[in-house]
C-alpha cells in the first residue's frame, strides 16, 4: 500500500533527453562514431570487390608500406589474406554490418541528445581500453597512443556528463527547450 493518491508516481520518470550537455560536444562524438561506421562499411565494400585477389593486393600494400613479408606481421597478414574464403567473407561482412549498425545507432542517439546513448558511449568506449592499452604495451606508436588519448577523453567526458546528471548530484533544473 502506498500513502499518496493513485495518480502520483513515487519517483519522477527517467529523463530521456539530456538538455544540459553541450550539443557541440555530443555532436562531435556522434560524428566520430558515424565516421567509424562509414569507414568499416567502406572497407567491407572494398573487400567485396578485391576478395578474389586479396593476396595480390595485400602483397602490394605490404611492399608499399615497407613491411617484409617474411617478418611476423607481414607473414600474419599474408596468411590472413590467403584464408579469405566465401564463408569468411560473409562472416566479415556480417561483422562489419553489425559493428557499423552499432556505431550508427550510437551516433544517432548522441546527435539527438539521448541519455541512453551517453551511457552506451561510456560503456562501449570503456570496453576497448584493455585492448588499446595492451596494444601500446606490445608496441607503442603515436597512432596507438593517439587513439587511446581520444578514447579516454571521450570516456571521461561521458562519465562527467552522467555523474553530473545523476539525481544524487542534480542541483539545478533542466534548461527549457
Amino acid at each position: 500500500m502506498h500513502s499518496g493518491p493513485a495518480h502520483e508516481p513515487r519517483h519522477p520518470p527517467p529523463v530521456a533527453l539530456d538538455q544540459r550537455t553541450s550539443l557541440a560536444g555530443l555532436r562531435a562524438i556522434a560524428t566520430l562514431e558515424a565516421l567509424k561506421g562509414i569507414a568499416v562499411i567502406l572497407l567491407a565494400i572494398t573487400l567485396v570487390f578485391i576478395h578474389k585477389r586479396v593476396e595480390d593486393y595485400m602483397e602490394a600494400l605490404l611492399f608499399h608500406l615497407h613491411v617484409d613479408v617474411e617478418r611476423r606481421v607481414g607473414h600474419a597478414l599474408m596468411n590472413a589474406a590467403s584464408k579469405v574464403s566465401e564463408a569468411r567473407l560473409l562472416t566479415l561482412l556480417l561483422a562489419a554490418a553489425s559493428y557499423s549498425a552499432v556505431r550508427f545507432v550510437e551516433a544517432w542517439g548522441l546527435w539527438n541528445r539521448r541519455v541512453w546513448a551517453e551511457w552506451f558511449a561510456l560503456l562501449s568506449g570503456s570496453l576497448y581500453l584493455p585492448w588499446e592499452i595492451l596494444g601500446i604495451i606490445e608496441k607503442a606508436s603515436w597512432e596507438r597512443i593517439g587513439v587511446l588519448v581520444v578514447n579516454v577523453a571521450i570516456i571521461l567526458y561521458m562519465l562527467m556528463i552522467r555523474v553530473r546528471e545523476s539525481s544524487l548530484f542534480r542541483k539545478y533544473p533542466a534548461l527549457p527547450e
